[in-house]
């Protein structure tokens, strides 16, 4: 079931980055305008078929922070 979804996927991102390629405009770009629309192209597709994860919370515990913790951050910042 995974592997059979998982394909499917990859199928409908190959598909979508192909036709978009397609119909993109490449004439008058230099290699830097063509690898951003590149980038920007596989981003968006990838976010279509694939979703967005906000990512891991990195802080979930923070027993250790406090005022004199955040006075050193502040500090350091200066």
């Amino acid at each position: 079931m995974y592997g059979s979804s998982r394909r499917k996927r990859h199928e409908e991102y190959k598909s979508m980055v192909k036709d978009k390629v397609e119909e993109a405009e490449w004439k008058y770009l230099d290699v830097n305008e063509h690898w951003q629309q590149m980038k920007n192209i596989m981003m968006e597709t990838t976010q279509v078929t694939c979703g967005l994860s906000k990512g891991l919370c990195r802080h979930k515990e923070t027993w250790w922070w406090n005022e004199e913790v955040a006075e050193a951050v502040r500090e350091k910042k200066k």
